[in-house]
């Protein structure tokens, strides 16, 4: 692993502005406080120092349900996977897991998980959190490539030379992107990007929550993964059912 600046700081864009999380606390957790006391405001993103890993946190204040804003889960992943397109070599083919599991080679590699304000599917949150953990080297020996072979990092499959804040630079970037498309053309953009990165797609697997093997068929217009049981049978997993809520300070 290449020498960092300490003090380096990611290349964000001017829409974003971030800030370093307080040391002993995770970027999610910090995003998650700031929005839920009002010091955090769309925008902003918390992120982490941590070489071995890209870890960060935007908060948004969406003006749609939570049914609707649960899209920015998918978004995410696919503005991520924009990022190491653009970033990596070729060979570096991401996939996703339902709901948020991003892969390579079919080990993990990190994930994407959303946190909102309110568990009201038909109500707009006060804010939302999406948060990003990837992994870029292996934190210790014990990560090293073969003993964690369901695991795995950017640099264990070739990247070695990215480092976090190249990656936080660009997803930001590809974020904000993705997020002005959503805005100007809907979910389809998302859905058809999302599905052609779903990890064995046409082969029956058993899905996160599922308890018999399922074959993805697709998604409808509110992110809802669309999958058949071995039988033929269509049903939806809802994507807002995978939204962490949080009881802002003072209520519930």
């Amino acid at each position: 692993m290449s020498w960092i600046d300490p003090a380096a700081e990611p290349d964000f864009p001017p829409l974003l502005s971030g800030r370093r999380v307080v040391p002993g606390t995770s970027a999610l957790e910090g995003a998650v406080a700031g929005a839920a006391t009002g010091e955090l405001t769309a925008g902003d993103v918390i992120w982490e120092s941590d070489p071995a890993r890209v870890a960060l946190a935007v908060v948004l204040e969406p003006d749609v349900t939570l049914r609707q804003a649960a899209q920015m889960l998918p978004l995410t992943m696919v503005a991520l996977a924009d990022c190491i397109g653009s970033l990596a070599p070729p060979q570096v083919g991401v996939m996703f897991r339902w709901p948020g599991t991003m892969t390579v080679n079919g080990a993990k590699v990190g994930d994407v998980r959303v946190v909102s304000s309110n568990a009201d599917a038909g109500a707009v949150p006060d804010w939302l959190v999406v948060s990003v953990d990837l992994g870029m080297h292996p934190a210790t020996a014990a990560d090293e490539p073969g003993r964690t072979p369901d695991l795995t990092t950017l640099a264990d499959e070739g990247c070695g030379e990215l480092t976090y804040l190249d990656v936080m630079g660009s997803f930001s970037k590809h974020f904000l992107t993705r997020l002005n498309i959503w805005e100007d053309e809907g979910f389809r953009p998302v859905h058809e990007s999302w599905i052609e990165r779903a990890e064995d797609r046409e082969v029956p697997r058993r899905l996160a929550g599922e308890e018999a093997e399922v074959t993805i068929r697709g998604m409808d217009e509110d992110g809802n993964l669309l999958v058949a049981s071995n039988e033929g049978r269509v049903s939806a997993l809802p994507l807002v059912d995978v939204v962490e809520p949080v009881d802002p300070p003072g209520k519930g």
